[in-house]
């Protein structure tokens, strides 16, 4: 997926040799070495711990992919209860981890623009000769491991599904429900509290198919540049996100959020249409002026003065189902900040919230019924080294006991129309809901 600007790298990793996870306060630590053990703590402490105990004595070379091991994994929504004071009157029924991250020695990157793949392998040791010869160990053992695997393509068995007419999906509003909240929304917009609120719908549905057939369905129905594919010993998540939440690298930041959807059409005239209407739309763009402003004010509390600029204001991306609204935001990191640091200050995005953040988190908290546990967090990797790269979670399946779950959800303002911000949020599960063959 345009492989020249965003969707360039695709990464693969096994057999993890550490996991953090943390529900709350409460932290999950497994490390091949040291075994397991729990802590109580904030995450974001005690994931800066964590990543501190690892430290790369040597630079990759120029050439490397820019991920070559590390974390791989999701920060979900609901890590934004550690961060700021919010109430807590949604149902937590999914009852996953906030946060997964798997750390990984050996990893396979496939360069989609240069048609290049290549072999990342680590070393793990106290000492710096020591590690560089795991580290050519590692990638002995990890070329050996690739040249017996028996490649097959399960794209062939995987797209050639029929359409399932007795599958039954269920959301937690039925239309007029829906209609009723962003109403309610509204009235807190009037009422001077937030000039707009994100406000989502879930789906799920039973799932009798493997999951990673579902991802191969939904990556080839929706191409997507932050797509990915987590099996977790407790869950699935397959993704085909658009958005990107954050990247880091040495240092400079740069986030990219969407705000303004239009759905395609198999007529050409009419796709050109839509296209139109949405770049010439003051309702979308306002929108997405307002997450800029929020964007630049997190990276602010973070970012060195001065460095903070909008290199894109906005820009329309054309997708499999959808049109959007884009922008991009960026910054420089002090040499004394990271990733968590990061995180903290700008975590979860603005374009899935609202603004202002922290009252469009109380609101969305009191109408949505349900939390949203990884749905609108973010999913990526982090290196060893420190750099990242993170999504939105949207347009994403969570799996779990054998049933698929699925949000979509828009942005709400002043001059909303509570039945087409309905039918925005139709729009966005189109895929999602090809991909289950409905």
């Amino acid at each position: 997926m345009d492989p020249e600007k965003l969707g360039r790298f695709s990464f693969v990793g096994a057999r993890p040799f550490a996991v953090f996870s943390s529900k709350g306060d409460k932290i999950n630590i497994w490390h091949r070495e040291k075994g397991s053990w729990e802590e109580k703590d904030n995450p974001f402490n005690s994931l800066k711990n964590f990543l501190n105990t690892f430290q790369m004595i040597t630079s990759p070379p120029s050439q490397a992919p820019p991920f070559n091991g590390g974390a791989v994994g999701y920060f979900g929504y609901d890590l934004g209860e550690e961060i700021e004071e919010l109430p807590v009157n949604s149902l937590d029924d999914l009852k996953l981890p906030d946060c997964y991250l798997a750390f990984y020695e050996k990893i396979y990157a496939h360069d989609h623009l240069l048609n290049k793949t290549y072999l990342c392998a680590l070393g793990l040791s106290d000492g710096e000769n020591k590690a560089k010869e795991l580290a050519r160990k590692n990638m002995d053992k990890f070329y050996q491991e690739i040249k017996a695997i028996q490649l097959d393509n399960p794209q062939e068995k995987y797209l050639n599904f029929e359409k399932n007419t007795e599958l039954k999906v269920k959301s937690n509003f039925n239309k007029d429900s829906y209609c009723r909240i962003v109403e309610k929304a509204k009235d807190y917009i009037k009422a001077g509290d937030i000039y707009q609120v994100n406000l989502s719908q879930r789906f799920e549905a039973p799932l009798d198919i493997p999951p990673l057939e579902l991802y191969i369905r939904l990556r080839n129905i929706n191409p997507a540049p932050f797509a990915s594919y987590l099996n977790f010993k407790e869950l699935v998540v397959a993704s085909a996100s658009p958005e990107r939440f954050m990247r880091l690298s040495d240092k400079k930041v740069e986030t990219r959020p969407i705000k303004g959807t239009r759905p395609r059409s198999s007529d050409p005239v009419r796709d050109n249409e839509l296209k139109e209407e949405l770049l010439n739309s003051e309702k979308d763009r306002a929108e997405l002026v307002m997450i800029i402003d929020l964007e630049r004010n997190d990276l602010g509390r973070v970012c060195l003065p001065g460095t903070v600029k909008v290199p894109e204001l906005i820009t329309l991306e054309a997708y499999a189902t959808v049109f959007h609204l884009v922008s991009t935001v960026e910054g420089v990191l002090p040499s004394d900040k990271g990733v968590v640091d990061l995180l903290e200050a700008s975590f979860p995005g603005g374009s899935i919230t609202g603004a202002p953040k922290i009252r469009a988190m109380e609101i969305i908290d009191e109408l949505e019924g349900l939390k949203r546990s990884i749905y609108t967090g973010s999913i990526g990797y982090i290196t060893l080294n420190g750099d990242a790269d993170l999504n939105i979670v949207i347009r994403t399946f969570i799996i779990k006991n054998d049933r698929a779950y699925f949000q979509v959800g828009g942005g709400i303002v002043a001059d909303s129309e509570p039945e087409k911000e309905y039918q925005e949020t139709l729009d966005k599960a189109k895929a999602l809901m090809k991909s289950l063959g409905l």
